[in-house]
């Protein structure tokens, strides 16, 4: 059973049942049906589908924000946004997904080749509870334009997030086993990912959890994509706006209460600018209004579990162990729930273990860069390599940081912030493979060359 905790109040909800495995066997051949007949479906077909599933999202995204503020806590209007921003991913496919798709020629030694974008099957997603909805569509919006079928292992927090979007998809005039909610728990994963009925796997969440994945998934020789953590950089330099970047700063630690991978974790300041810079993100950070999320003026509300919670408090104790200053904040707050006041960090030693952590929480750490070169070694001094944001109007400077800081995706002169069109993902610890945009639709398609000699 699942029981979903408000983080909020610290109250149980009402307790979901598991999938029994008998009914996962029957889901797995539901699956594999439905392919067989999407897989030849036509695009207007798709496309239509895709249009009908965003409209839905749009005209439910009040009922949609409720549950996810009830079961992980994101502030009500964060949580609403997020839903319509759904809608605008599976309207990009539905626009774009058929040029995609369209076959391509190249010419041979012998005559030419067509290039055919083919489907693979049933993708498994196994998603995490952060952005409950938002992670889910980054890979059925293009399984459904690609003629693949999705299966989805949700977060034990967010069983109710799962099942409204199986409602919303099915409600669209989805054919029967195009998508179905699994509610498992991971224990049952690599027995599914083993499965011959399974094409692929895709995953959003932990190292560990990407770790195991990607074994069950090498072991069974199926095609894995893994977004995993970040500990992102936000790198200061002297001829940036200051007072931007600091408020851009706030938002981008504290946005869904630190919990998101590509939230800035690691402030990187050049050192001309670090004390101006300090000061106003430390005023940013004690005024971020934290309160009951379900009222649309809440900028914070609690994190996702006493669980996570719990964790990060423990970080910020252990860096400080370590040597590093907590300027303020990084405190549980007395209330029921899982709650936490924002916290800075600094003199943190970069060659600490806890330099190189994550933090997934609302504590930042805050380092000084004597030049460009050493706010790039800072910036890379870490396994992940997710994302990245760079503040400066040097162009000489957005090269070099372009070119040298080792992460998947970098925002200049912005919070870095996922959307349909671009590619979404990692390197190094961070995972491999890319969502959305042209990438993540052709990540789980047979690219099959057919040779002619005509």
């Amino acid at each position: 059973m699942f029981t979903p905790i408000n983080p909020a109040t610290g109250e149980a909800g009402e307790p979901i049942p598991e999938m029994e495995d008998g009914d996962i066997g029957f889901a797995l051949d539901r699956a594999a049906t439905a392919w067989r007949s999407w897989r030849v479906s036509d695009m207007k077909t798709r496309t239509d589908l895709l249009a009908a599933i965003a409209d839905r999202f749009e005209a439910e995204a009040d009922h949609l924000a409720e549950i996810c503020t009830r079961e992980m806590g994101k502030p009500i209007a964060a949580a609403r946004a997020e839903a319509v921003k759904c809608a605008s991913a599976f309207r990009y496919y539905a626009e774009h997904g058929p040029a995609l798709l369209e076959p391509g020629e190249v010419k041979t030694a012998s005559g030419r080749a067509e290039t055919h974008w083919l489907s693979l099957g049933p993708v498994l997603a196994v998603m995490p509870w952060n952005f409950p909805y938002w992670q889910v569509v980054r890979f059925l919006a293009p399984t459904i334009m690609a003629g693949n079928v999705g299966l989805l292992k949700h977060a034990s927090l967010t069983q109710g997030c799962a099942a409204i979007i199986q409602q919303l998809v099915s409600g669209a005039g989805a054919p029967d086993g195009l998508f179905q909610n699994l509610p498992i728990k991971s224990d049952k994963v690599s027995a599914i990912i083993a499965d011959d009925r399974v094409a692929a796997v895709t995953l959003t969440g932990s190292e560990g959890a990407g770790v195991k994945v990607a074994e069950a998934a090498g072991r069974a020789l199926k095609k894995v994509v893994l977004e995993l953590g970040g500990s992102d950089p936000f790198i200061v330099m002297p001829s940036a706006d200051i007072e931007t970047a600091a408020k851009t700063a706030v938002k981008a630690r504290v946005q869904n209460a630190g919990q998101s991978c590509i939230c800035a974790k690691r402030m990187i300041v050049h050192a001309d600018v670090h004390d101006a810079f300090l000061d106003r993100f430390n005023a940013g950070m004690k005024a971020v209004k934290i309160g009951d999320p379900m009222d649309e003026a809440t900028e914070m509300g609690p994190l996702s579990s006493i669980e996570q919670r719990d964790t990060v408090l423990d970080q910020v104790a252990e860096a400080q162990d370590q040597g590093a200053t907590l300027l303020f904040g990084g405190e549980k707050i007395d209330r029921p729930g899982a709650w936490m006041t924002p916290g800075v960090l600094t003199d943190v030693d970069p060659e600490s273990h806890f330099a190189k952590e994550e933090i997934f929480g609302p504590v930042a750490m805050v380092f000084k860069a004597k030049d460009i070169d050493e706010a790039i070694a800072l910036a890379n001094d870490t396994p992940f390599g997710l994302g990245s944001s760079v503040w400066t109007q040097d162009k000489g400077e957005i090269a070099r940081f372009t070119r040298d800081v080792a992460a998947g995706m970098t925002a200049v002169n912005a919070m870095l912030a996922s959307t349909a069109e671009a590619p979404f993902g990692g390197i190094k610890k961070s995972g491999h493979g890319r969502e959305l945009g042209p990438w993540g639709l052709h990540e789980f398609m047979n690219l099959k060359a057919v040779m002619l000699s005509d």
